[in-house]
């Protein structure tokens, strides 16, 4: 007779499993079906105060203070899912995070139940190999040579730390994982003044202090070319001050360079702001003339590899030293999912070059390649690769091809009706699937820039609160602008006429 007590046996039963189970897929597709239909909100906002007393309400407790239980499991998840934002919703046009694939969201079902930590291969004897086939087959699209590796970790920001700290260990000079980061001189990459605000935080935690962050300014495509990082390196090495620039945030980065000794060259592969490809091929040139390492941040674009139309734009890619490339972004996956790929495989596990003998027996990195934790920051880092190795497998990789297109197609859609009203103006051409525009209210000249900027957040804020539709905005050089990014594939082009219309009705 077994042992263990009747109310843990209950909750570990297979049956009570698989009637859950089935109960909530099917409220799930209902709830897909829905958002397929455009029915309810693309996201059902609620002030965050009034939200945050109903939710913590529902943890009913006892005179002792302890939460009692006995809720219905598939009723609060199906009602989880139908407050939250929609992003299957073909209305949603916020943010750069996938509607992920159904079938990814089944095999992320595997991996939570499996639940295998990725720090050594016996961990998981098939989660590991799976992911280092995955991204082996990332390089290899990307144009890396058979000496490629790589790992992936959560998120864009610790796939950028990781990169830097990288380039730092080949490229500083001195051993600052053993020295620390002061043991050698003052050290600065440069990055453009677009560049997402995790490449400024990843510097920071790695105490290069302001001056880390070397400010090389875009061109009129939101470009940084090979002129302003020459402009940048002479700026850096001659210790005088950076001027001020704004970063995707909003947020002024200026002050003090002071004489730094530049490393690297940070690029963007389809920028957060405005989806912009710097020139890749030309950056290579630079950071090769000055012994630089030149890192690719296509966090958002790397998935242009896939598309016969756009992959152009990644020319030069392949030269990068380490690419940054999201799968939750156009590759459909749930998040986080992040690629840090390396052109050389030594590079892979330079940067955490550490002893921990409970877990790598004092063996070198390049010894015992299989275990994923001699590569990143995270130790039990979840199993993340079956989502991609299966959805391939089932897909191809031309499906994705024509996911990525299909985005860019809207995107340009967007972009034209807005150049062709009177009433929108469109900041640049989109080089992605990220389009920036805003609303030109009637009597109001287009350089009345305050005003503007006043009315164009007040929509923004409208439209979030009104829940039809989800966009977001964006700082640029010229003023605040609203920003739609075309994620989900199921959106049609009626679906963008409604929105420039859903917006001249908020603005009356």
């Amino acid at each position: 007779m077994s042992d263990v007590p009747a109310a843990i046996k209950a909750a570990y039963d297979p049956e009570r499993f698989r009637a859950d189970g089935h109960r909530l897929i099917d409220a799930l597709a209902d709830q897909l079906a829905a958002w397929h239909a455009r029915e309810g909100k693309a996201i059902p906002w609620h002030d965050p105060h009034e939200a945050r007393t109903e939710w913590a309400s529902q943890l009913h407790t006892n005179e002792a203070h302890a939460v009692v239980g006995g809720a219905d499991l598939v009723a609060d998840l199906a009602r989880i899912a139908a407050a939250s934002t929609a992003l299957h919703h073909p209305r949603t046009m916020g943010h750069q995070v996938a509607p992920p694939l159904p079938g990814a969201a089944l095999a992320e079902l595997v991996s939570a139940l499996i639940n295998n930590g990725m720090a050594v291969a016996e961990m998981g004897p098939a989660s590991t190999p799976i992911e280092l086939s995955v991204i082996d087959w990332m390089c290899t699209k990307i144009g890396f040579s058979p000496g490629g590796a790589g790992v992936l970790t959560s998120g864009g920001s610790v796939g950028n730390l990781t990169a830097l700290l990288a380039m730092r260990q080949a490229k500083a000079g001195y051993d600052a994982w053993s020295s620390g980061a002061h043991a050698g001189p003052p050290l600065g990459v440069i990055v453009s003044s677009d560049a997402h605000y995790s490449i400024d935080r990843a510097l920071r935690v790695m105490g290069w202090g302001d001056g880390g962050a070397i400010r090389a300014e875009y061109d009129h495509r939101h470009r940084m070319t090979a002129a302003s990082v020459e402009a940048a390196i002479a700026k850096a090495q001659g210790g005088t001050r950076s001027s001020s620039s704004r970063m995707s945030t909003g947020s002024e980065a200026s002050g003090p360079v002071g004489a730094r000794r530049v490393i690297g060259i940070v690029a963007a592969a389809g920028s957060t702001a405005t989806g912009a490809f710097d020139p890749l091929d030309e950056l290579a040139d630079v950071a090769e003339k000055h012994g630089l390492w030149l890192h690719v941040d296509a966090a958002h674009g790397g998935s242009v590899a896939l598309s016969e139309t756009q992959r152009s734009k990644l020319k030069g890619i392949e030269r990068a030293d380490s690419v940054v490339w999201d799968l939750h972004k156009l590759m459909m996956m749930p998040a986080l999912v992040t690629a840090v790929l390396f052109r050389q495989s030594g590079h892979a596990w330079e940067a955490f070059a550490q002893r921990a003998s409970y877990l790598f027996a004092d063996a070198k990195p390049s010894e015992k390649w299989w275990d994923l934790a001699t590569r990143t920051l995270e130790c039990t880092k979840r199993a993340m690769a079956i989502e991609m190795w299966t959805a391939l497998r089932v897909h191809g990789e031309s499906w994705f091809g024509a996911v990525v297109d299909r985005q860019r197609q809207l995107a340009i859609h967007l972009a034209q009706l807005v150049d062709a009203a009177p009433d929108f103006e469109l900041a640049l051409a989109p080089e992605s699937n990220i389009v920036c525009f805003r609303h030109i209210p009637e009597g109001v000249p287009e350089d009345a820039r305050e005003t503007l900027d006043r009315h164009n957040r007040g929509l923004r804020e409208r439209i979030v609160e009104d829940g039809t539709f989800y966009i977001v905005g964006t700082q640029l050089p010229g003023g605040f602008y609203l920003r739609s990014t075309l994620m989900n594939p199921m959106t049609e082009h009626d679906d963008l006429t409604a929105l420039l219309d859903h917006i001249r009705t908020l603005a009356r």
